[in-house]
């Protein structure tokens, strides 16, 4: 397994309204573990993000 690179964008904007996102595909080994108010379609994939991650993107998502 290669060592996450924090200096490495792993969140961008994919244009128009859209945002892509490099993790780590978990589909099959998260699925059942997803709360009843949550699904996904099948062309849509579970991706893991590490934390730290998503707290260096926030600076960088807008609030609604």
């Amino acid at each position: 397994m290669r060592p996450s690179l924090p200096s490495v964008r792993r969140l961008f904007a994919s244009p128009p309204t859209r945002a892509a996102v490099i993790g780590t595909e978990a589909t099959e080994a998260l699925e059942r573990e997803l709360p009843a108010d949550a699904s996904r379609a099948d062309h849509e994939r579970i991706v893991v993000v590490s934390r730290e991650t998503l707290i260096r993107a926030k600076a960088d998502i807008p609030d609604a």
